[in-house]
């Protein structure tokens, strides 16, 4: 009997979603291209879409010829390409007009990519009817893609209803976008098996993240049950976030008796080590280490892998700003681990509040940042849902389409109070034509609108970030950041892991409850070694006296106070980071593991610590580990208040000025100094979490000073405006 054939499709521009901001650059993408062609066992590739141009244009480069230069080995050898976009939002996070998005499947197709793969977070096929009809006048296959969630109203008949209407408009193909990797793999069988007996002409292609471990198995039930594509990924960025390694696919289907193709590993291996370069050259310094690993935590939250980089490094951003909320009002702080389970447990407990909207770009977003947000006003002590965007609005009032199920009182209730009023048209209607207007200003600037009118498109989709690419200041950002970066991580004084937002996993470390030796080796490492950090500005400090003395003193005694009694500490430095404390007539090997703002991790006696320093009491610096506090000051001539200048509680008064909630960049400024705004007027506009967040009026106040300016980068817990 003749065995059935699948074919492989790689997503190669996913796999770098693990960095959360970026991923590789068109340089690098032309190095690899020819490797992976190499490679034989690949008949599609997905090339562009979803944040990709954006990302180019981050780069400061041109997201056109990025596009061009990618497809370009592909259509030679016959590959096909693919490109993901997200139906009424097209390649953004927000909707956009008839116009640019009928233009976006002229461009791309002139461009080189095959098929237009489209989906709809909200899996509304009125979004879905026009994406169709575009891909199919351009010449591209049209693949409509379900997004693929668990819960009691995602049926397999609720999914079959948009396959009918989606098959009815003229799509081609069908795509299972399993985002988030937790559909059930029976349930995922049937499914395919009712598009194929009802619609047999139709390609029905799989594509499933490895996150919470399902991908495998969810594979061979589709391929069973006659999928005829399966997306993949390979080393060294495949499971983790991304998707199965070919290999291991491959192997699988091979012994369930598919026809698959054989994978020249040759040019696997060279392409898994061009990978990794570009890793080495600066994506890695993006990808947090958590994202490499399966985690079942992601079946409760059902959050898609594609977005873990950013949640992940938008926790680290706003956690000392949570944590001084906390003990502010009198709890208990929370680790990183113990914050990532709160915003899952937050992410279940409002997905039916808001209708279950599939958890894909950008509803993803939107619900993650609903619950992020959540979890910040509430340790403030204020209620839930005090700050949502507009966005995450005009998916609760029906501006993005329909949620797949209804809106929980609470929710109807605060927008009755609001004023807001719910849509009830096709969601496209809202949006009116806006080409003409960025075609008059691009004739204006002496900006070429582009072959086939491809640079207006980018204008017209990605209006703010297209600006700072014209302007130069996008490459600015992108050089700035990259140069900090690099220079935190050139450390060659002491052995620190200090690369921004990437703390070491802390699951293994010792969990025991300390006395005071290792508390005070903690706080005396971070006070030592203040130098490695970059302290706020504008900073007092002229010096550091451990810089000036302590290094070629070699053996220094500090004297510390502890509980109102003395201690006289002996410290003697060896190599490689490795100090020698006597304490009490007692001597701890120790080793520094890492350091960043208000953070230490120290290995004693080969058992590693956590440890948070903070302000405490009347000048003195906190220690917290384990969940124990500690206080000390010291009173030699190395005295530093550490805990003023690095990651301590904040001294600002909340009571007249208004405090950014979470890192971002201050996007729009509405006030200035003289200002009357009336209680919930939008101040300021933070772009953060890929969203525009709304800052706004907690009180009728008189703006008295603007401490920030437009495109300044700011921290949680910084003040943004005084008022009175």
């Amino acid at each position: 009997m003749k065995k059935r054939p699948i074919k492989f499709s790689l997503i190669y521009r996913d796999m770098f979603q693990s960095s959360g901001k970026y991923q590789p650059r068109v340089d690098q993408l032309k190095k690899i291209a020819p490797v992976i062609v190499e490679m034989g066992c690949f008949s599609r590739i997905e090339t562009n879409g979803g944040a990709f141009e954006q990302v180019n244009l981050l780069y400061g480069e041109n997201p056109n010829k990025a596009v061009r230069e990618w497809t370009k080995p592909f259509n030679k050898a016959g590959i096909q390409t693919h490109m993901l976009e997200r139906a009424l939002n097209g390649i953004r996070m927000f909707p956009v007009p008839a116009d640019v998005r009928h233009l976006m499947y002229k461009v791309k197709k002139a461009q080189g990519v095959d098929i237009s793969r489209s989906f709809c977070g909200l899996n509304d096929p009125r979004n879905l009817e026009l994406s169709v009809k575009y891909a199919k006048e351009a010449g591209m296959i049209s693949q409509a893609a379900l997004s693929i969630t668990h819960s009691k109203i995602h049926t397999v008949k609720y999914f079959m209803d948009i396959v009918d209407k989606v098959v009815e408009f003229g799509a081609d193909e069908i795509c299972l976008k399993d985002m988030a990797g937790i559909g059930r793999p029976v349930t995922l069988g049937k499914l395919v098996k009712s598009i194929k007996d009802k619609h047999p002409e139709i390609i029905v292609q799989y594509h499933g993240h490895s996150g919470p471990g399902f991908s495998v198995a969810s594979t061979l039930e589709v391929a069973k049950a006659g999928a005829d594509y399966i997306d993949v990924a390979m080393e060294p960025l495949s499971w983790g976030t991304a998707h199965p390694d070919v290999i291991t696919i491959r192997e699988m289907l091979y012994d369930a008796g598919f026809d698959v193709p054989e994978i020249n590993m040759k040019a696997y291996m060279e392409a898994k080590a061009l990978t990794q370069s570009f890793m080495d050259d600066f994506l890695g310094h993006f990808i947090n280490l958590k994202n490499r690993f399966l985690s079942s935590l992601m079946i409760q939250s059902g959050l898609p892998g594609g977005m873990m980089g950013s949640l992940m490094a938008d926790l680290k951003g706003v956690h000392q700003g949570i944590n001084i909320s906390l003990k502010a009002h009198g709890h208990d702080e929370l680790t990183e681990d113990e914050l990532l389970v709160k915003l899952f447990d937050e992410v279940a407990f409002v997905w039916p509040i808001l209708g279950y909207p599939p958890l894909v770009t950008p509803f993803s977003q939107y619900v993650k940042n609903v619950a992020l947000l959540n979890i910040v006003q509430l340790a403030k002590g204020e209620e839930r849902y005090s700050m949502m965007d507009e966005n995450t609005w005009n998916m609760i009032l029906g501006k993005a389409g329909k949620l797949p199920g209804p809106l929980a009182p609470e929710i109807l209730d605060l927008a009755k109070s609001k004023g807001m009023k719910f849509y009830k048209g096709v969601p496209q209607d809202a949006y009116p034509d806006v080409l003409d207007k960025y075609r008059k200003e691009m004739l204006e600037n002496d900006w070429e609108t582009g072959e086939n009118d491809e640079e207006l498109f980018e204008f017209a989709m990605h209006e703010t970030q297209y600006r700072d690419y014209k302007s130069g200041l996008a490459k600015k950002r992108f050089d700035d950041e990259i140069h900090k970066i690099k220079s935190q991580n050139s450390n060659t004084k002491t052995q620190v892991a200090v690369k921004e937002k990437q703390a070491p996993n802390r699951n293994s470390y010792s969990k025991n409850e300390v006395d005071y030796p290792i508390a005070m080796i903690a706080y005396l490492l971070y006070g030592l070694n203040n130098k490695s950090i970059t302290p706020p500005e504008p900073c007092l400090k002229k010096h550091n006296i451990w810089e000036s003395i302590g290094y070629w003193r070699h053996l220094i005694t500090i004297n510390i106070v502890f509980d109102e009694k003395d201690y006289s500490i002996n410290i003697n430095k060896a190599k490689n980071g490795e100090y020698e404390f006597e304490i009490s007539d007692k001597t701890f090997i120790t080793k520094l593991e890492y350091i960043d703002q208000g953070e230490i991790d120290i290995t004693i006696d080969d058992e590693t610590y956590f440890a948070n320093i903070q302000k405490g009491d009347s000048g003195k610096t906190k220690v917290t580990i384990n969940k124990k506090d500690f206080q000390f000051v010291r009173n030699d001539i190395l005295e530093e208040d550490v805990a003023s200048t690095e990651g301590g509680e904040s001294s600002i008064d909340e009571g007249n000025n208004l405090i950014s909630p979470l890192p971002g960049r201050v996007f729009k400024i509405n006030v200035k100094k003289g200002d009357e705004v009336k209680k919930d007027e939008v101040v300021l506009i933070i772009d953060a979490m890929k969203m525009e967040n709304n800052i706004i009026a907690k009180k009728d106040m008189v703006i008295t000073n603007v401490v920030v300016s437009l495109d300044e980068m700011v921290d949680a817990g910084q003040a943004l405006v005084e008022f009175e």
